[in-house]
């Protein structure tokens, strides 16, 4: 089977991890520090706080800048559910708004017909890496006073007019699972100039413990201490950031080069057929976490079968949140997007995926589509 993504590890993260290990601290401690400051450098000296993963980010993220209960976030339907579950985590409303069929990133002429008394944030998510139209995002947030939580899972590496993504900006939410563009293993990160924001998800990690983190980066613990606000076990460990200080040395010269070669093959290859339609071709400046078609003519299953016959696995990304049970099933209530998703298969990418493996999937669409 060729794999739609994977996680790419080996000897060098074997090294880093038997540092800890020879160590013997396995928790939170100095290598989450030394990530977290890797991560700063690499963003322009911004806020990192490293943690257990990317939904933990966003739910951190909006505890930090004050959502409550009640208050209203927009959010594009077409997402994973991480996005839907972090804001009612919260207590807050997901308003689930449109995509723009050509990014599948957020509509802002809909977002915008949205806002209501009640609207404190929007959360633009950087489908397959790319980040639409977020100068408009931010544009429409000072607008209407709303504070913009950026859902960068995808994004690690995408540059948005000569910037990289997390540089910039109010608050950005990376995942590093085990098969996005770097991994810890599982883990995320929130990322941001707000030193407010910053000091409460720092502690908001550690349970609420009050500068507990100033502790546990030299392996010391907090024996008496206060807690000002509700927390969680969301901190990351030593294991999952010396995974991650590995993968940062790998991104820049082989990570990112391969996952841009492979995609910008599939739109030579693909990018003339009527029957599809590719993101746009901007992988000089995007690091694609993944490669999503839109299959026209309702044949997207009957290609999702012959790949999979094939020996080619694929993917869905994602079923609408708006069509979830728990967030209404209001089927039709977002008519582009659900066609949207009726249209979409994502391919494999990922940096071990072969030359001849990336052209088996490419012929086998191909001879698919002249039936």
């Amino acid at each position: 089977m060729i794999r739609l993504s994977r996680s790419v590890v080996g000897e060098n993260e074997k090294r880093y991890l038997s540092k800890v290990i020879d160590e013997g601290y396995l928790g939170m401690g100095s290598f989450v520090k030394e990530f977290e400051a890797g991560l700063g450098k690499y963003f322009g000296e911004r806020k990192v706080i490293a943690l257990s993963s990317g939904s933990a980010a966003l739910h951190l993220a909006l505890m930090g800048i004050g959502l409550q209960p009640d208050d209203e976030v927009l959010v594009q339907s077409l997402t994973f559910v991480a996005c839907f579950q972090s804001i009612t985590a919260v207590g807050g409303i997901p308003v689930a708004c449109e995509v723009e069929p050509d990014t599948c990133t957020i509509d802002l002429k809909d977002a915008e017909s949205k806002i209501t008394s009640k609207t404190r944030a929007i959360m633009p998510v950087h489908y397959a890496s790319r980040t639409g139209d977020l100068d408009g995002v931010y544009k429409l947030a000072k607008k209407h006073d709303l504070r913009v939580i950026e859902d960068a899972a995808h994004a690690f590496g995408t540059i948005y007019k000569n910037r990289i993504i997390g540089s910039f900006g109010d608050i950005a939410c990376f995942s590093f699972d085990g098969i996005k563009n770097i991994t810890t293993g599982e883990g995320g990160a929130v990322v941001t100039g707000d030193e407010k924001v910053a000091e409460y998800v720092s502690d908001a990690r550690l349970l609420g413990v009050h500068k507990d983190s100033e502790k546990r980066y030299t392996g010391k613990r907090s024996w008496e201490f206060d807690v000002m606000h509700q927390g969680y076990r969301y901190h990351m460990s030593n294991l999952f950031a010396a995974i991650g200080l590995s993968q940062l040395e790998r991104f820049e010269n082989e990570f990112k080069p391969k996952r841009q070669a492979l995609a910008k093959h599939y739109h030579r290859s693909l990018g003339s057929n009527s029957s599809l339609v590719l993101f746009p071709n901007d992988y000089d400046d995007v690091v694609p976490h993944m490669f999503p078609i839109r299959v026209l003519g309702g044949k997207r299953d009957a290609l999702r079968e012959s790949l999979l016959n094939n020996g080619i696995e694929c993917g869905v990304h994602y079923y609408p949140n708006h069509l979830l049970s728990y967030y209404g099933a209001r089927n039709g209530a977002l008519p582009l997007t659900e066609k949207v998703f009726s249209e979409l298969l994502t391919l494999p990418l990922h940096p071990l995926l072969t030359d001849e493996e990336q052209q088996q999937v490419i012929d086998t669409i191909k001879s698919f589509l002249r039936r």
